[in-house]
């Protein structure tokens, strides 16, 4: 019997009435909530409706295999991370490397031992609450937004539209080490870009209508502000790659391709990679949202903007990943919508 810890719903899937029964039970003794499927298809559904954060498969099984359901986890989006155990027979070295190749966190031989897999569980336990760091971000973030009560749902349309350039240019030639993980940390740590915002006055930062010069001024160094602080948290936790984006984005996301931005003005590529893609993100969303100021421009007249200051304000590549996935755009826009309008 496994050793009771904190209940966790759990997937599980095998094409083996007899392997999917064992398991059941088993995990169900410890107290878990156990959802029991028969393929990789089923378990795809069982993971898009929010059921289950670890999944533990079979290998082998007919139609999508162990692998393939591994696959297709990686590449889609659940709302978090998806920690996948794989249950086999194959021992070598050689399974190994596929099977983490393929996107599985652990291996668990078949026939299962109860004690074995308690801590199989434990451990992928531990790698999950390691998401309650994304939520903290999140939470820090939202402490700048909540100063300005008009931006809405704009730290969740920013994050989406920042993750959806970055998968486009996945892989591309210019584009090295930008991979699914990197999609993923952008989605984590663009919701900080303006994290500054907290150390700027509210007669600057709600001001309704155009700032003076000096004001101007003023909100610019929420740049330079939210780089000291994320340096100070990198001077703590200089291991931490989350922070290091989180930094760039912070500093950089003003700069202009010309050279024409703020604080610094860099150009080109010596802008930071992810403050470029959050540049045309955070700017698509200032223009399609109202303002005290100004109504929502359309997408037509969103996107007319940002296609005509390509290779001037905006990185001419991600400009044409804009372009390239402007549906996703709108349908981010769509998902929002509602709550963008109650908080205009």
């Amino acid at each position: 019997m496994l050793t009771p810890g904190r209940p966790m719903r759990i997937l599980i899937v095998d094409d083996d009435e007899m392997s999917l029964s064992m398991l059941e039970h088993a995990l169900q003794q410890a107290g878990h909530e156990v959802h029991a499927v028969r393929s990789g298809e089923e378990a795809l559904c069982v993971l898009e409706s929010g059921a289950a954060r670890l999944v533990i498969s079979d290998w082998e099984m007919p139609g999508m295999d162990g692998l393939q359901l591994c696959r297709a986890i990686r590449s889609g989006d659940y709302g978090g991370y998806i920690y996948t155990v794989l249950l086999t027979g194959r021992v070598g070295p050689q399974d190994t490397v596929v099977g983490l190749s393929a996107g599985a966190d652990d291996f668990l031989t078949k026939p299962f031992n109860p004690a074995e897999l308690a801590v199989r569980i434990r451990t992928g336990e531990r790698i999950l609450a390691l998401e309650t760091r994304d939520l903290a971000i999140f939470a820090m973030a939202k402490l700048a937004e909540s100063r300005d009560p008009e931006t809405g749902k704009h730290l969740d349309r920013v994050r989406n539209y920042s993750r959806i350039l970055a998968q486009h240019i996945a892989g591309k030639p210019g584009f090295d080490g930008v991979d699914p993980a990197y999609a993923r940390l952008i989605y984590l740590t663009s919701p900080l870009h303006d994290i500054g915002k907290v150390a700027i006055p509210d007669c600057v930062l709600l001001k309704p209508g155009r700032l003076s010069d000096r004001e101007f001024e003023i909100m610019k160094s929420h740049t330079t502000m939210g780089a000291q602080t994320l340096d100070a948290a990198l001077e703590a936790h200089p291991e931490a790659h989350f922070l290091r984006m989180a930094r760039d984005i912070a500093a950089s996301h003003h700069e202009r391709w010309d050279g024409a931005g703020y604080p610094n003005g860099l150009k080109q590529r010596d802008i930071p990679l992810s403050a470029r893609i959050v540049a045309v993100a955070d700017v698509y969303d200032a223009l399609t949202s109202k303002r005290v100021y100004k109504n929502a421009f359309t997408h037509e007249v969103a996107r007319s903007i940002l296609v005509k200051d390509a290779g001037t304000h905006f990185d001419p590549d991600i400009v044409a990943a804009f372009q390239a996935r402007e549906q996703d755009f709108i349908e981010v826009q769509k998902r929002f919508a509602e709550f963008q309008s109650q908080a205009a």
